[in-house]
């Protein structure tokens, strides 16, 4: 296990936090997808081929933990990874996570990727409103990944399908690097 990509059927599923301690327990280094594509204020998207062009440019190395679900650069991303971890937790569990989150970092102005910050207009209201995408895209996001980890470009992945917290802790602790 060398190149690692963290997945989760949504926001809030944990993909940072386990993403993080797992490149801390192993040593590998971590890469952001959302820092890698969030680099400019107001929450502009990058032109799909500069995002590529940075997720090629990140995941050149021979090792590497990545976390994040662009579907836009998973090709680039699966195609070098040897290990998925996909964290499949329960929706509701998610949402609240996703809520509580986004509420503290608006509460507090805190900064994210490329100077943006998280409102709760954008999370409840806005256009593309981080709430109503996640109960829009959860379960279609779930069939999209069981049927992509099921294609034959992708049978060289080992996946690790975790359905609770607990799941992931307990192969998180029990993994390590030789």
């Amino acid at each position: 296990m060398r190149r690692v990509s963290v997945v989760g059927s949504g926001s809030g599923a944990g993909k940072t936090s386990f993403a993080r301690a797992l490149a801390r327990r192993t040593g590998l280094p971590f890469i952001e997808l959302d820092a890698i594509h969030w680099q400019q204020g107001n929450w502009v998207m990058p032109d799909r081929e500069v995002f590529r062009a940075r997720v090629d440019e990140a995941t050149r190395g021979a090792a590497w933990v990545v976390d994040g679900n662009y579907s836009v650069s998973r090709d680039l991303v699966w195609g070098r990874a040897d290990t998925v971890i996909w964290l499949d937790l329960p929706p509701a569990l998610m949402l609240w996570r996703t809520i509580r989150r986004t509420v503290g970092r608006s509460v507090r102005g805190e900064v994210l990727w490329g100077g943006n910050r998280e409102t709760l207009w954008n999370a409840f209201v806005g256009k593309d409103a981080l709430i109503p995408f996640f109960i829009r895209t959860y379960r279609g996001r779930r069939g999209r990944f069981e049927r992509e980890l099921a294609l034959p470009q992708h049978a060289h992945l080992r996946v690790h399908r975790f359905r609770s917290n607990a799941e992931a802790d307990r192969w998180l602790r029990s993994t390590t690097i030789p």
